[in-house]
């Protein structure tokens, strides 16, 4: 007998993210959530390396998530499936990628630092997909908290109409709890317990005009909220409630809550908060295939899920999938597509398991709004679709950023190349953002990364699950080369002749720069001197050249090329013909222009107390650093610079050594520059 569709709407559901900058305190927010939801039966704790979503031996080493964890847990008869997403700028893409399948996030800010560089990164991600959010500023109970200077630094940095929606009660260590503005009620925690209550006497008249802010803010964003404010002396529970709700759908606005995940205070509101403004799977547009179709959020509707998360372990391959529509059974036959052949391909489902970070249960079925591992699938790959036989579907994956720093990995003793080689190829297909190649001059084999400590973790997960002693060589960044000046006309001339069919094509190219990064090409060919069949295989031959550079080998970015004239044979003319014309005639181009190498640059962020600024000033210059901006802050001063990425290895024992260990920083991609 087939499993029966579970009766449960899908309107009870929220599929939801959490986001920060590195020690934010985003873990120990999402165990809160699950103790008070009753998933867990004690609170697990960051520093004590307990913790349910970072379970990995080297999350609980470093005391930082570095892979999203899924977990789900219950409240207010609502079903909530959470990912910890990593804070640190390296693991941006394992953001990314949870992303993509989610309906929502919980941004979580410091309260004494508010909007940090890497908190910025993941809300343009965020951005990017469209997901709806609300904000958490925690760690109130801090020295030198502010709730409303935190809420400056959203309205500042992120562009946002932050909407308040509870005030604190006390500040710092006195922090008790919190005023829920939208109810005007005090909720208050002591003891491990939450009372609620009248909001207290010195603080109502302050409640109350914030209230009215909070009225004159949803006023202007919401039209139905705006009809009732003109009419009514208040803006009602209910009404101020719903547009809350349409608000963060939107993105209109940002509800803002605020508490101390770490004293177990303002939790149960943020859980409320979820189930009231965040979106139901049935909230969010259908999902959209690459040929336009859509697939609405129906249990009954033909299967369509994609594939986030790859975990490929000795034991076997499990398969993170977000299903967006129809139903997935044990033992079903799906069809796996957006393979990079092109390909399709058919394979059994042989278990559905659902996830608690490192735990599982297997169910029988999985429906539209889950997320859930599946086991079986031999070629599906992240990014991925799992699609009805009948009714084939490709989405669209998530994006994968570039590596930018590399290292040379070898194993120590010579019998294990092979088991060297089969490790690296399991981390690239777990992390797309790894990539692995042999260094065609030395013959040693590079892994790439997008930064320091990606890689170390990376060697240190093939150290430790392959158990096999690597040596590990000095970390270099991925350069790249770009166009200062091009040239005009450049006419090439591809002519083979060696018995049989030949090769003939003629290419009359221009080359410019670009501005910013990236390669575009056109054709202003007229009269039909080259077919229409024949400029594509042209560009794809301008592709091909972009490989490798003429100043070092490195990959070319930043220039346009068009096709302006050419030349074709009736019978030796043929596709492979003009996309060796489109390599050949680009690299002699590119030889004739004036070229320029590009570094990855990244922009750093340093917090020093006030008497090491000089110094550090002074360092970052060395560093070849430019100094962007400065700020002074409660006897720290804040530094941003742009610095060439090679130059911040090994900067976190210099900065130490400067500030007698006061000194932290932060980095962020900020693309490529010329290297000086």
């Amino acid at each position: 007998m087939r499993p029966r569709i579970p009766d449960y709407p899908l309107a009870i559901v929220r599929n939801l993210g959490i986001l920060a900058h590195v020690d934010a305190g985003k873990t120990t927010v999402t165990e809160r959530m699950l103790y008070l939801a009753g998933a867990t039966y004690k609170r697990g704790e960051v520093h004590d390396g307990t913790t349910v979503t970072d379970f990995d031996p080297q999350e609980r080493d470093r005391g930082i998530t570095i892979f999203a964890a899924a977990v789900s847990c219950s409240w207010d008869g609502h079903r909530v499936n959470l990912i910890d997403t990593p804070g640190h700028v390296d693991f941006s893409d394992e953001v990314e990628r949870s992303l993509r399948v989610l309906d929502g996030a919980i941004a979580v800010f410091d309260a004494v630092a508010g909007v940090e560089p890497q908190s910025e990164s993941v809300w343009r991600l965020a951005d990017r997909y469209g997901v709806p959010r609300i904000a958490f500023v925690n760690k109130l109970d801090r020295a030198g908290a502010d709730l409303d200077t935190a809420v400056e630094s959203i309205r500042r940095r992120l562009h946002k109409a932050p909407l308040v929606v509870q005030l604190p009660i006390g500040q710092e260590d006195r922090f008790a709890g919190v005023v829920d503005l939208v109810r005007m009620r005090a909720l208050v925690w002591a003891d491990g317990a939450c009372s609620v209550g009248p909001v207290p006497e010195d603080l109502l008249a302050q409640a109350r005009r914030r209230r009215r802010l909070l009225e004159e803010s949803v006023a202007e964003l919401h039209a139905g909220a705006l009809e009732e404010f003109c009419v009514r002396p208040s803006i009602s529970d209910e009404t101020l409630a719903g547009a809350l709700r349409d608000l963060t759908s939107s993105g209109a606005g940002l509800v803002v809550l605020c508490g101390s995940a770490y004293r177990d205070r303002g939790i149960e509101p943020l859980l409320d908060a979820v189930v009231a403004y965040l979106p139901s799977p049935l909230d969010v547009p259908p999902v959209r295939g690459e040929d336009g179709a859509e697939r609405a959020a129906d249990p009954r509707a033909p299967l369509a899920a994609l594939a986030f998360k790859v975990n490929a372990t000795a034991t076997g391959r499990l398969t993170f999938v977000r299903i967006y529509s129809g139903t997935m059974r044990k033992g079903d036959t799906v069809l796996v597509t957006g393979l990079d052949t092109g390909a399709e391909r058919a394979e059994r489902v042989s278990r559905i398991l659902r996830v608690q970070a490192d735990r599982h249960t297997e169910v029988d079925l999985a429906v539209a709004g889950d997320i859930v591992a599946v086991v079986g699938l031999k070629s599906a790959r992240l990014g991925t679709t799992l699609c009805a036989p009948g009714a084939p579907l490709v989405l669209e994956p998530p994006s994968t950023a570039e590596p930018v720093v590399s290292v040379a990995v070898e194993a120590r003793r010579s019998t294990d190349a092979d088991r060297l080689a089969s490790g690296l190829a399991r981390l690239a297909e777990e992390d797309p953002s790894l990539a692995v190649r042999t260094d065609a001059e030395t013959g040693q084999t590079l892994l790439s990364g997008m930064g320091e400590l990606h890689l170390e973790v990376a060697v240190e997960k093939l150290r430790r699950e392959h158990v096999m002693d690597v040596s590990v060589g000095r970390p270099q960044v991925a350069h790249r080369e770009t166009v200062v000046r091009g040239v005009s006309g450049l006419l090439y001339r591809h002519v083979k002749q060696d018995g049989g069919a030949g090769q003939l094509a003629h290419v009359v190219l221009d080359v410019e720069p670009l501005d910013g990064d990236g390669f575009e090409f056109a054709s202003t060919v007229v009269g039909g001197r080259v077919p229409r069949e024949y400029v594509r295989a042209v560009e794809a031959g301008c592709r091909d050249a972009l490989a490798d550079g003429p100043l070092g080998g490195h990959p070319v970015t930043g220039l346009r090329v068009t096709l302006t004239d050419g030349a074709t044979h009736p019978k030796d003319s043929s596709d492979l013909a003009f996309r060796t014309a489109g390599r050949l005639g680009l690299r002699e181009a590119l030889r004739a222009s004036a070229m320029e190498l590009l570094e990855p640059v990244v922009e750093v962020t340093v917090t020093v107390p006030d008497e090491a600024a000089g110094g550090v000033l002074g360092d970052l210059a060395a560093r070849r650093g430019r100094i962007s901006g400065s700020s002074a802050r409660a006897g720290t001063v804040v530094i941003t610079a742009v610095v060439p990425l090679a130059e911040v290895f090994g900067y976190a024992t210099r900065l130490r050594s400067r500030t007698q260990g006061r000194g932290t920083f932060t980095t962020r991609p900020a693309g490529y520059a010329p290297a000086r």
